[in-house]
């Protein structure tokens, strides 16, 4: 039972990619990274809309072509070795020791299999971008979000870094995202990273009533 685990001495990571079935795990997740940015009164996410937009049997478009979700679960236990040769992507492992112990009060909510020791921690949304000023293509992070009591163990870096490696594997050249300015913390870590701030950009959004107003009008200049 989930209750009975604890994160003593060690813990372990896994980056593997997102199936229909994290759904449940994946809009808890999100919810809770827009209550922390203060999102909760715009969100408006369910269960069967992330179902249809990440998982939509329709898409003909793999995995890293188009909207793509990598899971992080944690776990007392080692996860195993596992290379699958035609695999689109191989999970990523890591495990850590700890000076001290680590106290999930959600074990149970993000337990992913109840005769399993493994829990989500977190996930990373990204798709790829393209822009003419470029050769070649690269990832735009929409959302990326470490449960609380998992930060500062190196969880983020590794999904960062389970991205750029996907990246350079299919050629892209770049990894784009944004982040709210009062998060100091972020961008602390971003920037010691190796990323740097793109201060000429502001980002825009036609969303609501501006949207429908703006996509019945005719557009004259």
């Amino acid at each position: 039972m989930a209750e009975k685990v604890s994160f003593d001495t060690q813990i372990s990571g896994r980056v593997r990619i997102a199936t229909e079935s994290d759904v449940p795990h994946l809009h808890k997740l999100m919810y809770q990274m827009a209550k922390y940015h203060d999102y909760t009164k715009v969100f408006n996410a369910t269960e069967a809309s992330i179902s249809t937009n990440l998982f939509n049997s329709n898409n003909p478009c793999p995995p890293f072509y188009s909207v793509t979700t990598f899971i992080l679960e944690v776990s007392p236990d080692t996860f195993p070795q596992k290379t699958t040769k035609n695999s689109i992507f191989d999970p990523i492992l890591k495990t850590i020791n700890l000076d001290s112990p680590i106290l999930d009060p959600e074990l149970e909510l993000f337990n992913t299999d109840e005769h399993n020791n493994v829990f989500v921690a977190g996930y990373v949304l990204f798709f790829p971008s393209y822009s003419g000023y470029f050769e070649k293509p690269g990832f735009f992070i929409e959302n990326m979000y470490v449960r609380e009591c998992y930060r500062k163990y190196g969880f983020g870096k590794m999904l960062f870094s389970a991205v750029a490696s996907q990246a350079v594997k299919m050629g892209f050249t770049k990894v784009d995202w944004l982040t709210v300015g009062w998060n100091n913390n972020a961008i602390d870590f971003y920037l010691g990273m190796g990323a740097y701030i793109m201060g000429d950009v502001k980002r825009f959004r036609l969303s609501g009533e501006g949207l429908d107003a703006f996509a019945t009008s005719d557009r004259g200049c």
